[in-house]
């Protein structure tokens, strides 16, 4: 597995070795040997997965917060996406800046996203899949999104979505949750 640093520290991008042969491909798409060999250090305990049947459409920014804060390894399955990560940490430096990961099916990237990071994706073709493990269960109560066109985050999408789902359209701006003290980690 190679493992690529981003600019937000503990946000990665992982890419497992493929072994291919006549018959296809394997890889294996995650190993807690391998991952405390790279010095990660996680005990996921939710397997998500979501199809979005468009292009165009774009789930997020999602989090949770704490006690149940969740870090997510997320890779797609099918069709390809734009996947993004805001750090979204009182009083960090990086406090707002995000990065962008294409993930498809056919590159077998992964994103691994710690805890106080927010979550969404905007998907580039039709049919597109994606699964992810989470460190913590769902919880309903602990559930928080931002809006996907926050004027102070600036995500540079790379064109405007078409469907999006209605909690994500009314969504609060990054420092409407923050005056309210709503992002604990």
């Amino acid at each position: 597995m190679q493992v690529t640093k981003t600019m937000l520290e503990g946000v990665l991008i992982l890419e497992p070795k493929v072994f291919g042969d006549a018959r296809g491909w394997f890889m294996e798409t995650w190993s807690a040997r391998k991952f405390e060999a790279a010095g990660l250090n996680f005990n996921f305990v939710q397997d998500n997965q979501s199809f979005s049947a468009h292009r165009g459409t774009l789930r997020g920014l999602h989090y949770q917060t704490a006690p149940f804060a969740q870090a997510k390894l997320v890779r797609c399955t099918r069709g390809k996406l734009l996947d993004v990560a805001v750090d979204i940490r009182e009083g960090s430096e990086n406090f707002s800046k995000w990065i962008a990961v294409e993930l498809s099916a056919e590159n077998k990237k992964q994103l691994l996203i710690p805890r106080g990071f927010a979550h969404g994706f905007l998907t580039l073709t039709d049919d597109v899949e994606i699964q992810y493990k989470a460190d913590n269960f769902y919880a309903p109560n602990c559930d928080g999104n931002i809006r996907w066109d926050d004027e102070e985050i600036k995500i540079d999408w790379p064109f405007a979505p078409t469907i999006l789902a209605e909690k994500d359209l009314k969504a609060p701006t990054l420092r409407q949750r923050l005056q309210r003290g709503e992002l604990r980690f």
